[in-house]
């Protein structure tokens, strides 16, 4: 692989829960996946965290999640279809109408947390996702997890997609994220998540929490803005990234 992507989670901070540095993130990252409110956030805050992404030519993306603010979106809801499909519609239209009002736009979709996590396995919300997007926009592209189902989901219906990796989450041996309810599920060394990924970008594995190696296609990679460290764990990934030979570029191009 000779060019992958760098995002990170933003958009997420209000006056009692800072949770990133969005300006130093920006600086670093080539796609920003930027909240909708609905998990974390204000609309002020998501403003002005676009607004810095199309000053600094980084590529947006729409970051819905379950109705879950209390939680940060992190607790898995089992919401009914109809209810699903229009939550999500609702968040890429608030975002868009922001992106929009500060002049920029929105070129890709990436789901927050428990959501995320659900749809890499469960094919009736990853059909309500995708539904939404496709009701909202076709031509946004899907980040999801490799080897997550609601990238199949999402191409039979039509929308381009991309696969993720991330840079500071452990991976159980099928390719699953560990739970962050288990210990060593975030990892803050910045030398050794960097490594991690210059593996993954030059040999196509991640280190599975067993030890063992799990083949991972991934187009982008992400450092969660919320994670300790997250600035010096993103720099060091896009420093020795590129060191080895590896352009950072989006996955998505603006529109």
């Amino acid at each position: 692989m000779t060019s992958i992507d760098l995002n990170s989670d933003l958009g997420e901070n209000v006056a009692d829960r800072i949770v990133s540095d969005d300006a130093s993130m920006l600086r670093l990252v080539t796609s920003a996946n930027v909240s909708c409110g609905f998990h974390a956030g204000s609309p002020e805050g998501i403003r002005e965290t676009l607004a810095a992404a199309v000053q600094g030519g980084v590529v947006i993306g729409a970051h819905p999640a379950y109705r879950d603010y209390e939680n940060f979106g992190r607790t898995r809801l089992d919401v009914d279809s109809a209810t699903l499909q229009a939550h999500v519609e609702y968040q890429l239209g608030a975002l868009m109408g922001l992106a929009a009002a500060v002049g920029g736009t929105v070129s890709y979709v990436k789901p927050h947390g428990a959501l995320y996590n659900t749809i890499a396995r469960d094919e009736r919300q990853s059909k309500d996702v995708v539904a939404a997007i496709c009701a909202i926009d076709p031509s946004l592209v899907l980040l999801g997890l490799s080897g997550g189902v609601v990238l199949d989901v999402a191409e039979r219906a039509g929308l381009a997609v991309a696969a993720e990796a991330f840079a500071d989450r452990a991976y159980q041996p099928d390719g699953q994220l560990v739970s962050r309810t288990e210990a060593g599920a975030v990892l803050h060394d910045p030398a050794a998540v960097a490594e991690r990924m210059v593996r993954l970008a030059a040999d196509g594995v991640i280190r599975a929490i067993d030890g063992t190696d799990v083949p991972v296609v991934a187009q982008s990679i992400c450092v969660h803005g919320d994670s300790p460290g997250s600035v010096a764990m993103a720099a060091e990934t896009k420093r020795m990234l590129q060191d080895a030979g590896i352009t950072i570029a989006p996955f998505a191009g603006s529109r």
